[in-house]
């Protein structure tokens, strides 16, 4: 994040809400991992987790970063009680500018008390100050919880779109057929 990013973010703290929100340091790494350990076990993705210090650490703070995140600690403690992941998207529909939100997580004796209400607003006024138009993410078709509290806040699920992945050795065939053709 840009210097010009920590201005934006000092204005997210609310004095009454339940956890300062700020930027990600450097040394937030090792409890990101912790909290990417809890989410892979939380969605039975464990066997998914690969990341490491460095990975992440280049990822959030490298020459090129491709991803943002934001902290949440509590007040009083300063315990780091979740995160929000995240990186600019493009719509050539709009041809504006907009957010993925790779990660929500609020670690569990922390959730129901507005913590993620407070992350995503940091972030949608962040992306909104970047003149974003379009703020998305997915969710698990099973965590209701999540469901709910996105539906609450307004959100629309896009039932009609399908994702999709390429990984492994499907990825590596592809971009071996690109590069044969150069």
């Amino acid at each position: 994040m840009s210097g010009d990013d920590a201005s934006e973010t000092a204005e997210y703290a609310d004095a009454l809400g339940p956890a300062e929100i700020r930027d990600a340091r450097p040394a937030d790494v090792p409890v990101l991992l912790e909290m990417f350990a809890e989410l892979a076990d939380y969605e039975h993705l464990t066997h998914e987790l690969r990341a490491t210090e460095q990975q992440l650490h280049d990822a959030l703070f490298g020459a090129h970063p491709a991803v943002e995140a934001l902290i949440a600690e509590q007040r009083g403690s300063g315990a780091t009680i979740g995160y929000a992941m995240f990186f600019p998207t493009f719509s050539t529909f709009l041809a504006s500018t907009g957010v993925w939100l790779e990660d929500l997580f609020v670690r569990p004796a922390h959730r129901r008390g507005g913590v993620g209400r407070l992350l995503l607003a940091a972030l949608a006024a962040r992306m909104r100050a970047r003149g974003g138009e379009r703020l998305e993410w997915a969710a698990l078709d099973w965590n209701e919880p999540a469901l709910n509290f996105y539906r609450g806040l307004g959100a629309r699920t896009m039932s009609e779109w399908i994702t999709h992945r390429l990984t492994g050795d499907e990825l590596e065939r592809l971009a071996e057929e690109g590069r044969e053709r150069r």
